[in-house]
């Protein structure tokens, strides 16, 4: 009986630990350039699913999402504006609610235009930080909060380019604040197995 008690309890703890690990943290491998210069093509992150289990996505953050368009395809992106806010983009530079964003994790400013607009009830507008290079939301298409995946946490492979990933909180009621460095963001994610 001990014996069998000896192998069952390490097998039951091992495999509760998976499904709370598998339940709570995605892993995801970067295709692409949409969000250079903050991350590389071919890198290996981890996805905190359980970021947004009691809190909302907040302004800044970096998120993995089924694409609006291709629900077989995750996406990862930087919220710029939450449901309410309305997002404006000329003069190259980006407007939530009339305040222009300080952004130093962009590699180029948009040379496009977006027409002011409200994003709706539970929707996010997302750029990448390769603003003309990254399909997103100033082609006309907002992110269903169903649809977000989590927020991006950490780049483990290569092992050089292992670090955390800092977010950058957008202060729309003044400017955009600079309070880490930014590690992760790109357009195409493939799940890992």
């Amino acid at each position: 009986m001990k014996f069998l008690r000896d192998i069952i309890v390490p097998i039951a703890v091992g495999l509760i630990a998976f499904v709370i690990f598998h339940t709570t943290v995605g892993s995801f491998k970067v295709y692409g350039l949409s969000m250079c210069p903050t991350v590389e093509d071919g890198e290996y992150i981890l996805v905190s699913k359980a970021a947004y289990f009691f809190n909302e996505p907040h302004h800044g953050d970096i998120i993995v999402f089924r694409s609006p368009n291709d629900p077989n395809t995750d996406l990862i992106k930087r919220i710029i504006a939450v449901p309410g806010d309305t997002v404006e983009i000329r003069d190259k530079t980006v407007f939530v609610n009339d305040t222009p964003l300080v952004e130093p994790y962009i590699i180029d400013p948009p040379n496009y235009i977006y027409f002011p607009e409200e994003i709706s009830t539970d929707h996010y507008f997302v750029l990448g930080d390769n603003r003309n290079n990254s399909s997103d939301s100033h082609k006309r298409w907002t992110v269903p909060r169903q649809n977000i995946i989590g927020k991006a946490w950490i780049t483990y492979w290569p092992p050089y380019r292992w670090r955390l990933i800092q977010h950058y909180t957008l202060d729309i009621g003044a400017q955009a604040v600079r309070l880490g460095k930014t590690c992760l963001t790109m357009e195409v994610l493939c799940p890992t197995r």
